[in-house]
C-alpha cells in the first residue's frame, strides 16, 4: 500500500513537472497587443506575434509585449517667436506604433520609445514651427499653427515606426511682457471706441439742433407767408377772439355790472383792473 502511494506520488509529481514545462513553453498575447522575440542566439525575430497563445523555447527566448492601441501623452515645450516673444505650448498626442516596426523599435530604442522619442522630436518641431510666426499670428492662424505642427510632427514620428492619431494645441501662453502688451492695447481700443462713440454722440446732437432751428425758422416763414395772405380778415378775427376772452374775464370781476354796447373793448378797457 505503502508502495501504491509513493508510486502515485512519483506519478503526480511527474505530472506537475510535465505541466510547468508545457507551461514554461507557452505565452498570451492580449487584444491590442503584439509580442516580439528576444532569442539569446539569435536576437530579435523579425516576426511580430499577434494576439492569442503561442509557442516559444525555454530560457533561449522571452516575448516582449507591445500596447498597440492610441495612447494619449502631454507635452510642454517653451519656446520663442519670430518676435522674440516667449511662447508656453501644450500638446496633447495620441499615438500608437507600427505592429511590423516592433522589433526594430524595441532594438533600436527599447520598450520606453515614447519617453525617449516624444521629448526631442516635440520640442524640434515647435521650435522651428514657432519661429516663423509672430507672437500675433500664433493667437489670429492658430489653425494653421496647428496643422503645421501636426503636419511635421506625424512625418518625424513615422521615421521612428510610430502614427500619431490626434495632434491638439491645449494651451498656448505667451509671457507677462506681452500679456501686459496686450491687455494695453485692448484698453486704448475701448478708449478710441468710447472716444469715438461721444464724438459721434456729439455731432448727432448738434445736427438734430440745427434740423430743430431750420424747422422753426420755417414755420415762422410760413406764418408770416399765411398773414400776408389773409390781409385785414385774419387780423379782425385774433381781434374777435382776445375780445370775448376779455368779456368773459371782465364778467366775472365785482365791480363790472355790464359792458358798453358798440363800444372797442379793447380800446376802453379800464387801466387799473
Amino acid at each position: 500500500m505503502a508502495k501504491l502511494f509513493r508510486s502515485l506520488g512519483y506519478l503526480g509529481g511527474a505530472f506537475m513537472a510535465a505541466g510547468a514545462a508545457v507551461n514554461s513553453c507557452l505565452y498570451n498575447v492580449d487584444g491590442g497587443h503584439r509580442a516580439v522575440i528576444f532569442d539569446r542566439f539569435s536576437g530579435i525575430k523579425p516576426n511580430v506575434t499577434g494576439e492569442g497563445t503561442h509557442f516559444l523555447i525555454p530560457v533561449i527566448q522571452t516575448p516582449i509585449i507591445f500596447s498597440i492601441r492610441s495612447t494619449p501623452r502631454n507635452i510642454t515645450v517653451v519656446t520663442g517667436s519670430k518676435d522674440l516673444q516667449n511662447v508656453n505650448i501644450s500638446l496633447r498626442i495620441l499615438y500608437r506604433p507600427v505592429p511590423e516596426a516592433l522589433p526594430s523599435i524595441y532594438r533600436d530604442i527599447g520598450r520606453e520609445y515614447a519617453e525617449k522619442v516624444f521629448p526631442s522630436i516635440t520640442t524640434e518641431v515647435l521650435k522651428a514651427v514657432v519661429a516663423r510666426y509672430d507672437a500675433s499670428e500664433l493667437i489670429t492662424q492658430r489653425e494653421m499653427v496647428s496643422k503645421t505642427v501636426r503636419e511635421a510632427l506625424s512625418e518625424r514620428a513615422a521615421s521612428f515606426g510610430i502614427v500619431l492619431d490626434d495632434i491638439s494645441l491645449t494651451h498656448l501662453n505667451f509671457g507677462r511682457e506681452f500679456t501686459e502688451a496686450v491687455e494695453a492695447k485692448q484698453v486704448a481700443q475701448q478708449e478710441a471706441e468710447r472716444a469715438k462713440f461721444l464724438v459721434e454722440k456729439e455731432e448727432q446732437i448738434k445736427l438734430a439742433k440745427i434740423v430743430a432751428a431750420e424747422g422753426d425758422s420755417k414755420g415762422a416763414e410760413l406764418l408770416a407767408t399765411s398773414l400776408d395772405k389773409a390781409g385785414e380778415g385774419l387780423i379782425e378775427l385774433r381781434k374777435i377772439e382776445a375780445a370775448e376772452e376779455i368779456a368773459n374775464n371782465l364778467a366775472k370781476q365785482r365791480n363790472v355790472s355790464y359792458l358798453p354796447k358798440g363800444q372797442n373793448i379793447l380800446m376802453n378797457l379800464p387801466t387799473g383792473q
